[in-house]
């Protein structure tokens, strides 16, 4: 079965600088912006933003 269009993945890249990133699913419907998540960022050993990019 091929994946909805509605929930594509994204790639979250840390704000820090340090190139380290996430990858997840989001919901076009409810964030049709770019998502900005604050998660953990083990190379900068501390909490920073990550925001999508595409």
């Amino acid at each position: 079965m091929a994946r909805s269009e509605l929930r594509p993945v994204v790639k979250l890249r840390s704000t820090a600088g340090t190139g380290h990133t996430y990858v997840t699913r989001k919901n076009r419907r409810n964030d049709p912006d770019r998502l900005t998540l604050l998660k953990y960022d083990p190379v900068a050993r501390r909490h920073v933003l990550f925001r999508e990019e595409r």
